[in-house]
Parts: C-alpha cells; sequence; structure tokens
C-alpha cells in the first residue's frame, strides 16, 4: 500500500475540504426484484441497481414502455418505492448493452426518447422521484470506443432534458485502453460538461484465471486495485476537475463449498467468511481516505457457489454472513463521522475520522497485511480523552473490548491485528 499510493501520505488531512460521511459514502450493490431493503438496512442508505434496459424496451426500442411499467410488466415505481421507503438512496445501471446493439432501430434517436423518459419519470424532480442518479452502462466492453461514445452523449442529452437534478455517471472506465469489461476515458472527450459523475469497479485481483485469487486491499504486489482508482482520481484532476469518482463495484468471494473438480472454476480460490469481513471493512477504509465520493460493494446477495463473483455476498441465501455484521457495525461507527486525515501508516494503519456535529474523534487502527498477526503499539498525539473502544465484530453480538491504557502523555498502547478496532475520543480542543 505505501509503495502503490505515496500520494496518500501527502495529501492526508487535506483530499477534500468536504469529505462525505461515511453514511453517504458505503453503498451496497442491489438487484431489480431479488433486493431485499428491508433486510440490508443496518449496512447502509445507497443501494445501486443492476437496471436491465432490455425489460423496459423489449423488442422495439423505438416504442418507449408504459412506465413506470417495463415492457416486462416490471413496476419500477413498486420496486424503487419500496427502497425509498426503507431509507434508500437508488442509484440505476441502465444497462443499454442487455439490448444487442444491432437491435437497436435507431441508435441516438432511442438512446435519446429512453433517457428522457426515465427522467421525466423517475428523477428527483420528475414524476416519482425515485432515482438520484444513473449511470449509463455497466460493462459495456462489447461495445467499440465510437459507439459508446454515441449512445452515451444521446442518452445523456434525454436524461438532462428530462431532468436536469438527475445525476448522470458514466459506465466502469480505465485510464488505459478498453478492454472486455470496461471503457477507456478517451470515450468522453468532449462530453465532460454532460456527465456528472466518474465509475470504476476495482477488484483486489492478484493473479486471473485459473485462480482468481484476491488479496487484501493494503497488498503492494496488487498490479491494480488501488492503482487504477488512483489513475482515474488523477485524471479526473487533469481533465474533468470538480467531478467525483465513485467505485461502484469491488468485492471478495467466500464460500461454504468445495472446490469443483473439473471445469473453468476448478483452481478458482476464494477466501474466507473471515477474511471478506476485514477486508471489505478495510477496503472501504482505504477507500475513504481516497479522494473518491462513494463506494458500493458487490454484492449483496449470494448462493454459495465456488466460482468467480458468486460468493460475493453479504448473505448467503439471504442469511447474514460475517461480512454483513462487520459492515453494518461499520455504519453504526462511523456512519455519522468523515475521514479526517491519516495518522500513521507502517506497520499498523491508524485513519482518522470527525464526528459531522458532535466534538468526537475515532481512531480507525488495523495492521495493513494479510497475515493479521498482532502487533503492540505505542500511538503518540491522541486528541483527546479516550471514551470507548470497540472491535468489528463477526456476528450480531458486539463484544466490547477493555479500554487500552492510556498515559498522562496522551498517548495509547494498543494490540492491533488485521481486524480493525475503533477508539472513541473526546475531542478536547478544536484544530
Amino acid at each position: 500500500m505505501r509503495s502503490i499510493l505515496p500520494w496518500l501520505l501527502v495529501l492526508a488531512g487535506t483530499v477534500s475540504a468536504s469529505p462525505p460521511l461515511m453514511k453517504d459514502f458505503i453503498g451496497i450493490n442491489g438487484h431489480t426484484v431479488r433486493f431485499k431493503p428491508a433486510l440490508y438496512q443496518p449496512v447502509g442508505r445507497l443501494v445501486r441497481d443492476y437496471h436491465p434496459v432490455a425489460w423496459d424496451l423489449g423488442k422495439d426500442s423505438s416504442v418507449l414502455p408504459e412506465f413506470p411499467f417495463a415492457k416486462n410488466r416490471v413496476d419500477w415505481s413498486a420496486v424503487y418505492g419500496s427502497w425509498q421507503k426503507h431509507g434508500w438512496t437508488t442509484n440505476a445501471c441502465l444497462m443499454f448493452e442487455t439490448i444487442p446493439q444491432a437491435e437497436w432501430k435507431n441508435l441516438a434517436q432511442d438512446a435519446r426518447t429512453y433517457g428522457r423518459s426515465f427522467a421525466r419519470e423517475f428523477g428527483p424532480s420528475g414524476e416519482r422521484r425515485l432515482v438520484e442518479s444513473v449511470e449509463i452502462g455497466n460493462e459495456p466492453g462489447k461495445w467499440s470506443d465510437a459507439d459508446y461514445t454515441r449512445i452515451l452523449k444521446a442518452m445523456a442529452t434525454g436524461i438532462r432534458d428530462g431532468d436536469p437534478k438527475l445525476k448522470i455517471a458514466t459506465c466502469n472506465l480505465t485510464t488505459g485502453k478498453s478492454g472486455a469489461y470496461e471503457k477507456s476515458v478517451s470515450c468522453l472527450h468532449g462530453l465532460t460538461d454532460l456527465i456528472d459523475v466518474l465509475t470504476i469497479h476495482s477488484y483486489a485481483q492478484l493473479e486471473h484465471w485459473p485462480t482468481w485469487r484476491r488479496s487484501f486491499p493494503e497488498d503492494p504486489a496488487l498490479p491494480h486495485y488501488l492503482k487504477d482508482i488512483e489513475a482515474l482520481c488523477q485524471w479526473r484532476d487533469g481533465n474533468a476537475r470538480g467531478k467525483p469518482v465513485w467505485i461502484t463495484e469491488f468485492g471478495y468471494d467466500s464460500t461454504t463449498q468445495p472446490q469443483e473438480k473439473t471445469g473453468d472454476f476448478a483452481k478458482w480460490i476464494g477466501v474466507t467468511d473471515k477474511q471478506q469481513a476485514m477486508w471489505l471493512v478495510r477496503s472501504f477504509l482505504v477507500f475513504s481516505s481516497m479522494p473518491v465520493e462513494r463506494a458500493y460493494l458487490y454484492f449483496f446477495n449470494d448462493e454459495d457457489k465456488a466460482s468467480l463473483h458468486a460468493g460475493a455476498g453479504l448473505t448467503r441465501h439471504f442469511r447474514p454472513k460475517p461480512s454483513f455484521h462487520a459492515v453494518a457495525h461499520l455504519q453504526r461507527t462511523l456512519g455519522e463521522y468523515h475521514y479526517r486525515r491519516m495518522v500513521r501508516n507502517d506497520s499498523v494503519r491508524v485513519q482518522e475520522y470527525r464526528h459531522g456535529k458532535e466534538a468526537k474523534i475515532i481512531w480507525a487502527i488495523w495492521t495493513p497485511t494479510g497475515d493479521g498477526m498482532p502487533v503492540e503499539v505505542t500511538l503518540e498525539g491522541v486528541p483527546g480523552k479516550l471514551g470507548g473502544a470497540t472491535r468489528m465484530p463477526l456476528t450480531e453480538a458486539v463484544l466490547p473490548i477493555a479500554l487500552p491504557p492510556q498515559a498522562a502523555s496522551g498517548s495509547v498502547k494498543v494490540t492491533a491485528d488485521g481486524t480493525p478496532i475503533y477508539l472513541i475520543f473526546e475531542r478536547q480542543e478544536n484544530p
């Protein structure tokens, strides 16, 4: 991590003049009628939906659906309305790529008309007021750059006409060449005024086929995980200043099932339930220290399969996994706080969070390693009187931990490992 992102040390404390509260940072990927808004309430308030445009337009892209119903009769007002009722803010990823390119009757015209209609119906000032933001495409890697640019411009223009308050985001971006799952930022040339948000998917992939092995978020050996996000933020600063960056997919797969004996996933390697919990929470913490505005984890639920993306849920058969309890605890602990500065980043990582209204400070502390071996360390310059301490749980029950000793000089001695602990201080004076 230290070799990957030395800029964090330079920007610590100055990443943003107004960083978001963690409750406005922590997001989850859901999926249409399968997402259970009440079940996942403890996790957050931001949900991203994979919205198939094919459901809306069917076999004739030139004929609009009778919103709020899709042509397959899914009632979006019922879906997104139930999410809103339970406190969720919806980001709809409009997956135009679910309609094969050759089946669009008039690509530019139909995309523009669809975008206008969707925005008028569901945007913040529209008929239903159920959707805060939309992404134009998810991972349209099979479309050429020229064709993606064409549909991006058309649909974004229609959305702007339909509801200027509806935020418009890109598909999954890369600062390199377009690939099977991402489009190059070069596709945005001349269109940045139409775009409100830049999005990226990033996975801690240490190896690809046949193992798809993933690693802990701070691993300096990771070739892309944090580097790609850093690169997009740097591109943004030079080419689309002021546009927020959202991480709209990241995650880890854990399963109880045995390794498959044959097929594509015979050598696939997942993580343990405990690792999934730790590394998701630590990813949220690391991301919050970067100049990004949101991060949506993948996925809400899984069916417990030993293959890529098939064990990534916070729930397994809709029953909470350890990661569910860990992320819910992160939300309860830091939801009303925002990232303030990097206190320390060596054998132990310490990040400071300030309460949005009260004179409280939390230090999140962990060892940024994969082995999780405990390290005893004395932390100097603590920001106030220590009033509480808690550790990331793996179950619904959160057991309090003993307050570490606080010396008269203000230092605190703690034993840290790969599971984040949170020290809660009462701030004695403003910085």
